[in-house]
């Protein structure tokens, strides 16, 4: 595809509201997205349709129903580095919700303050190297029972790195960013919140991710 088409598919306001609803990770019917979109659901389905020829979505049946998700990470990290960039405008002051700020979910892993303090701490750490995790990172992942060995044989980059829409720095991605977040939500940690793509920490989970990762 060209980058004129593809970005002709992404400007239209509908198409980026339905976009972005899906940067979280959670796969949505054409109701709700059309919801999301404030659009009916026919032009919604000619939307959809679109961004699926297009390959920035991919379709889950379950049942009777059909379910639309991001393609995969590299759209969501491309989604990520646009809202930065759009971020850029003096009119634009980032999220409207505090808590998207300090921590949200991007695709399947980590963003926000944390996201970005994490993914320092496992560099400061020498926890990552590049792409690759050290004897370090695999005994400090492993205290966390996050199966690195596993990870790397699944045809998902273990390490890739996203840039952050509203610290406009570096977070954790790959499979090892899934899995850390996968597992800090199983610790209950931290909990999603319904509405958004915001993650509340408890102040006990906030201690023990400090502690873990410091």
């Amino acid at each position: 595809m060209r980058l004129a088409d593809l970005a002709a598919l992404i400007a239209d306001p509908a198409r980026a509201r339905m976009l972005t609803a899906l940067s979280g990770g959670t796969a949505l019917t054409a109701t709700e997205l059309a919801i999301e979109a404030g659009i009916a659901p026919s032009t919604a389905s000619s939307h959809l349709a679109k961004l699926t020829a297009a390959n920035l979505l991919a379709i889950e049946q379950q049942g009777r129903h059909r379910y639309f998700r991001l393609f995969d990470e590299e759209i969501a990290s491309m989604l990520e580095t646009l809202m930065g960039v759009a971020k850029r405008d003096p009119t634009r002051r980032g999220p409207k919700d505090p808590a998207m700020r300090v921590a949200r979910v991007c695709y399947d892993h980590l963003a926000g303050e944390r996201g970005v303090w994490l993914f320092d701490s496992l560099l400061r750490r020498d926890a990552i190297r590049g792409i690759d995790v050290t004897s370090a990172g695999r005994a400090l992942f492993a205290r966390l029972e996050i199966d690195v060995a596993s990870l790397e044989r699944s045809r998902r980059p273990l390490v890739r790195t996203c840039l952050d829409w509203s610290e406009r720095r570096h977070h954790l991605a790959g499979s090892l960013g899934a899995a850390i977040l996968q597992r800090m939500l199983a610790l209950a940690w931290a909990r999603r919140e319904l509405s958004s793509r915001a993650l509340i920490f408890s102040a006990s989970g906030e201690r023990a991710f400090r502690e873990q990762f410091s």
